[in-house]
């Protein structure tokens, strides 16, 4: 199955042998079909019994991939009146020479913050260390955190730190809950973006769970290298957007 699927046609279009649970195929052509405005372009979800006929489904099964869909945030269900499409807006985060997670937002959010999930020092992996121009399996400082705005969980990032470079930086992110002023303990006032490589994937558990997506749900993924002002690397990211919820604009600009 590709692409978005036009439910105003007549059939089912799940595969069931296809190893994937039906109400996840349906929540993924759902969430598919708006994107592309061919389901909910006034809004609202057709009723359930139209859309289970459709997609030759009962409506236990439909129900779940609409659940799965509301708690993503692409849909809100109201009592008695039916599934509207949720209308937020998305997020446009800025990627270019100096990207910074809250001055980025600023203009687009009232409250961001980030926050450390996991840290772990590590022997550095053989792209960790080609990023970072150390020695593969020199110890380096691995960060797991999670970033939010308004509430809503828009990205979950795995950093890469020169352990001897930044010893404690762990703690310094703890308490500031920021890239930057963390480095600026290190003495570094202002760092660049040297290169980012963009894709999309499927969440994984680890994603799902804390970006509170549904199965199937895609993310964006940013592998990124940021550098100091003498063009040495120091931090070496993969990030996750919900793309559910943001944009990525990347712009030439510093």
């Amino acid at each position: 199955m590709t692409g978005a699927v036009d439910l105003n046609e007549q059939g089912s279009s799940v595969t069931r042998k296809s190893g994937v649970a039906l109400w996840r195929q349906i929540a993924d052509q759902i969430r598919q079909a708006i994107s592309a405005g061919t389901l909910g372009a006034d809004g609202r979800l057709p009723p359930e019994l139209v859309l289970s006929e459709r997609f030759g489904v009962n409506r236990h099964t439909l129900r779940s991939a609409i659940a799965a869909l509301v708690q993503e945030g692409v849909l809100r269900a109201e009592q008695g009146r039916g599934t509207f499409v949720e209308t937020r807006q998305k997020l446009s985060y800025p990627i270019s020479a100096r990207t910074r997670f809250s001055t980025g937002l600023r203009d687009q959010t009232r409250d961001r913050r980030s926050v450390l999930l996991a840290h772990a020092i590590e022997p550095a992996a053989a792209r960790v260390a080609e990023a970072l121009q150390i020695e593969a399996d020199a110890p380096v400082l691995r960060l797991e955190t999670l970033s939010e705005a308004d509430g809503r969980p828009i990205s979950r990032a795995t950093s890469w730190f020169d352990a001897q470079r930044f010893p404690g930086y762990e703690q310094a992110y703890a308490e500031t809950g920021s890239i930057t002023l963390s480095f600026q303990r290190y003495g570094i006032e202002d760092y660049f973006r040297k290169s980012t490589l963009v894709s999309a994937r499927h969440a994984d558990a680890a994603d799902l769970a804390d970006l509170k997506l549904s199965a199937g749900a895609i993310v964006l993924v940013a592998i990124a290298v940021n550098v100091d002002a003498e063009g040495v690397p120091i931090q070496y990211a993969e990030t996750r957007f919900a793309a559910d919820r943001v944009e990525l604009s990347v712009s030439t600009e510093a």
